[in-house]
């Protein structure tokens, strides 16, 4: 009936023979373990010696029920290497089946992780039906004697000689029963699980008569039986090992660098001890009956001499890790709503900021005061603006950050301000942070991978001050303080032309998150603006220009590779004299009326003109018609920009679409630089033509070739390119309307007065949320770094791997403008998890006096341990009691056995009735064991004396919860 129907048999045949819902359910379990191919002899090879651990471990799953009661039934096993059928022929009929062989294999007794019945009975594999829902059970008896027959008649029906458990009563009393069938053998598996521990069986004299009796072995003398066992040892009081580890202050901080923590470097470490417990395990692991005696009133086994050592360490649970704090709460700073205003009062920026903003435009207008030297630059000086609206406002002398804090930050960020304003000027180019070449290493370069910033630069700092004072100082209120602080502190700069510091030179670097880049493009604009007031003042008189550019082409210079020289190129000799450059033309647009005429009057009268803005001779090229040197020209550079005003232009001029009205706007805001240029070309170079441009601009526009003229002679002509010569080109179009403008006199193509006003109210407006966001990269990237210095101190190979992992999930992650949350907290968790592992590392070092250790050797040796038991469940100790380690473990012991806090001898003996305590007597170095585990295993004939010699063995567990006793007894059931 159960044979699968072949397919083409389209009638359906009803099988009367499966009538009740018991017999279904057998015939379902004989069907999982068809599918599975659990059918027929089991053949593996003799279990090597600690595979259980070392090997892996699969299972698979499946459903059924009975009735309306649903199972699920798993198989476990240890995965094998396929063994060659033809060695397990000869074994015969004979040969038991391989479960049972397991049973009595002693290479894989007490495996540090494992399935609970590997541990019990030393099986290779084992199939598991057991409820199906988490809360229910099979409690009742005859329940659990159904199932078991059901196992039973199935086992019986498939030959299958793989073990079959049920599991009955609640969960987490982990209560199987089970059986194994073989040719004419059986072995049942049969458990005890107590709470209260009946005295017998505390010590092994009990043990081996339960053995014994169970067995009820009809031959005497009885075959001797091999014990194995295990004591479990806990140490929880690390008496001399406080934990040190105290938070940092950062009031004290002020003062320079307390607690570990210096200032703008994140935390680390844990806050309690991230080892919570070690576990000695001492094991005889084969003992001949009648070598030790175990009982009642003494006991041999002193775990000094166990020939077998072991230890484990158990972590604390999330311990609370500093710069792990750190990461959480600044990311929770990102979920916040409110803005800078609704936080510290109505805003601080909208009364003074507009105020200032209208004077000093109005006042630059007039007359372009020239800064008044002050003899300290803002931070320290402006008596804190901020502070004083927040007063005004809350009616309140307290605000989020005190004085002292707030100036050593604001130092911190802004080292320049500390120096006299006349050497600012003179040192500014030499301590500028971006004239330093970057350090070439990957970890600095971690901030392109990551769209941060460079670990040098300001808004780096910025990221980690705001992170401290977002864990220590008022948290989000501190955060909205400093930040005030800080946009006063980019107007005040921007107005008395004062570069920012710790910012790299030139246009934005778009590798950089977007606040950088906003910082950077402020800084620009002052770097213009300053060039320009310097000009006005005749301050720096007609220097040469500086950085020539070579005899390239112009567009090589566009590329903006080098902006050092381009600022020394255009700006320094914009001043020929001060009247000249007209700022006012910035938003006017008459000049271009004027402009028209100019440009129509052609190239005769513009002969007259004496050249401007020149910077020096091509060298190479002469201008066609006059024959004169071609002069390259002082041009406009074009704008810099930040990538969300690249979005911006490209949807421009997306939207602009295809007609020919959209194509000709666009063509007119491409060129505007295009126009400028050409501008500088005709006032450096009276009398040039359109293929003069050209051939410095755009050399592969103007073709030359050999001809030959009337003459005969062989001569170079040279023309515009084809794309050159198309009407209405726009090159053509824009050489007709620029007038000869040296660039000095030109409008603006960078309007940086515009361009800082809406970066200051870019930043004015954002929330600490915002911030929290763009900066966020930044404190990920300081983390990393923070938790590979770490590590080098400790080298331990796994970190060295999770760190790798977690710079390549990182930026995956941050290199899109708005990462989801849930991967941020995933790389924040990663991180949290490299703390604790070297905060253990170093835990288990000063226990174990890694540090304090003479020997060389003895070092290594320790240090490899200190290692392994991070990374491994378990960790044989080498020498056992009387190795390096062992003696540490040992002394360890001893010093928390000595705690003054005991209570009197005789009350302890009273009080746990100790029948441990007496019988140990000796060895009170040690406390009692947390866990006593014995394995007993013997090999007899079953039921009768003429019966097969089949495997026997009990295991034992006692705890002071529980205790268990796990036995598989076999019988022979050829005659039975």
């Amino acid at each position: 009936a159960l044979s699968p129907q072949p397919e083409s048999e389209v009638f359906e045949i009803t099988d009367f023979t499966t009538a009740s819902e018991w017999e279904r359910f057998i015939s379902k379990i004989e069907e999982v373990l068809n599918d599975w191919k659990l059918i027929g002899i089991s053949s593996g090879k003799p279990l090597e010696k600690g595979i259980f651990t070392t090997g892996t471990w699969e299972e698979k799953s499946d459903e059924i029920s009975f009735a309306d009661f649903k199972f699920s039934v798993t198989h476990h096993y240890l995965v094998q290497e396929p063994n060659d059928k033809d060695g397990k022929e000869e074994l015969g009929e004979d040969a038991l089946p391989l479960p049972m062989q397991d049973l009595l294999c002693m290479n894989n007794d007490f495996p540090p992780r494992a399935h609970c019945l590997v541990r019990w009975y030393g099986l290779r594999e084992f199939v598991v039906i057991a409820p199906a829902a988490n809360n229910d059970a099979v409690v009742s008896e005859s329940k659990c004697n159904l199932l078991l027959s059901s196992v039973s008649i199935a086992l019986g029906n498939t030959g299958c000689q793989v073990p079959l458990f049920v599991q009955i009563h609640h969960k987490w009393r982990r209560m199987y029963v089970g059986e194994c069938q073989g040719p004419g053998v059986r072995t049942d598996f049969e458990m005890v699980h107590l709470r209260k521990v009946p005295s017998q069986y505390t010590h092994l004299s009990g043990l081996l008569d339960i053995f014994k009796t169970k067995i009820g072995c009809p031959l005497t003398p009885l075959p001797p039986v091999s014990m194995a066992i295990r004591l479990t040892f806990v140490l929880q009081d690390w008496q001399q090992y406080f934990w040190p580890q105290q938070p940092p202050d950062i009031d004290a901080l002020v003062g320079g660098e307390v607690g570990g923590l210096e200032f703008g470097k994140l935390p680390f470490g844990a806050c309690e001890d991230p080892i919570s417990e070690l576990h000695l395990a001492t094991t005889w692991p084969h003992l001949a009956e009648g070598i030790i005696v175990d009982n009642d009133v003494y006991s041999d086994l002193d775990p000094l001499q166990a020939p077998q050592w072991s230890v484990r360490v158990r972590k604390a649970d999330n311990p609370q890790c500093l710069l792990g704090d750190f990461l959480t709460e600044f990311f929770k700073l990102c979920r916040r709503k409110e803005s800078t205003d609704e936080i510290l009062g109505r805003s601080a920026f909208d009364e003074e900021g507009k105020e200032v903003a209208d004077i000093t435009h109005a006042l630059s207008k007039l007359t372009e005061p020239a800064p008044v030297p002050i003899p300290k630059l803002s931070v320290t000086n402006m008596v804190h603006s901020a502070k004083k609206k927040i007063r005004k406002h809350r009616g309140v002398d307290e605000s989020p950050l005190n004085n002292d804090v707030l100036n050593t930050i604001l130092l911190f960020l802004f080292p320049d301000a500390a120096d006299k304003l006349a050497d600012v000027f003179e040192s500014r180019a030499s301590t500028s942070a971006g004239n330093n070449p970057p350090p070439e290493n990957e970890d600095y370069n971690l901030f392109s991978q990551f769209k941060s910033a460079p670990s040098d630069s300001l808004t780096y700092k910025l990221a980690l001050c705001l992170c401290m004072i977002n864990f220590y100082h008022g948290g989000v209120k501190g955060v909205a303080h400093l930040w005030q602080e800080f946009v006063l502190e980019m107007r005040y700069r921007w107005e008395n032309n004062y570069l920012i510091p710790g910012l790299a030179n030139g246009s934005p670097d778009l590798r950089c998150c977007l606040l950088h880049q906003k910082l950077q493009m402020l800084n620009c604009c002052i770097e213009r603006k300053k060039a320009r007031d310097e000009g006005k003042r005749g301050s720096v008189s007609d220097r040469s220009p500086g950085g020539a550019s070579g005899d390239g082409a112009k567009g090589g210079d566009h590329s903006g590779d080098n902006p050092e020289k381009e600022f020394g190129k255009s700006w320094e000799s914009w001043s020929d004299s001060e009247e000249e450059f007209f700022e006012c033309l910035s938003d006017t647009e008459d000049l271009k009326g004027n402009g028209q005429e100019n440009g129509k009057k052609g190239a005769k009268e513009s002969v007259n003109l004496k050249p401007e803005g020149r910077l020096h001779p091509h060298g190479k090229l002469m201008l066609l018609h006059p024959g004169e040197p071609l002069y390259v020209p002082i041009t406009q550079e074009p704008a810099p920009m930040t990538e969300d005003l690249l979005e911006e232009q490209s949807e421009v001029l997306a939207k602009l679409g295809t007609s020919a009205e959209g194509a000709h706007l666009r063509a007119r805001m491409q060129s505007a630089c295009l126009l400028s240029d050409m501008e500088s070309f005709k006032a450096a170079n009276p009398g040039c033509c359109l293929e003069d441009f050209v051939r410095w601009y755009s050399p592969r526009d103007y073709i030359e070739e050999e001809v030959v003229d009337e003459k005969g002679n062989k001569v170079i002509r040279g023309e515009l390119s084809a794309r050159m010569k198309i009407p209405s080109n726009m090159w053509v179009e824009a050489w007709e309307t620029a007038k000869p403008v040296p660039a000095r006199r030109q409008k603006r193509l960078f309007d940086d007065t515009r361009e800082a006003e809406k970066v200051l109210h870019y930043l004015a407006v954002q929330k600490p949320a915002d911030l929290a966001r763009h900066l966020l990269p930044c404190i990920i990237h300081a983390a990393v770094l923070k938790v590979k210095e770490e590590e080098a101190l400790e080298d331990i190979s796994s970190v060295k791997k999770i760190i790798k992992q977690i710079v390549s999930h990182s930026s995956k992650v941050l290199r899109f403008p708005s990462p989801e949350d849930k991967k941020l907290e995933e790389i924040i968790a990663q991180i949290m998890s490299v703390e604790a592992l070297i905060a253990r590392a170093r835990s288990l070092k000063a226990k174990f006096g890694v540090e304090k250790c003479e020997n060389e050797e003895e070092k290594e040796d320790l240090q490899r341990f200190v290692n392994s038991l991070l990374e491994q469940p378990e960790v044989s100790v080498v020498g056992a009691g009387r190795g390096p380690a062992g003696s540490i473990i040992h002394k360890l012991f001893v010093n928390a056995q000595r705690v003054p806090s005991v209570p009197p001898l005789e009350e302890e003996l009273r009080r746990s009735g100790s029948q441990e305590e007496r019988r140990q007597g000796v060895q009170s170095e040690f406390p009692p064991p947390t866990g006593r585990e014995v394995i007993l295993r013997t090999s007899v004939p079953r039921p009768a004396p003429y019966s097969k010699a089949l495997p026997q063995r009990m295991y034992s567990v006692l705890t002071r919860e529980d205790f268990r006793l796990a036995g598989a007894f076999s019988v022979d059931t050829t005659f039975f």
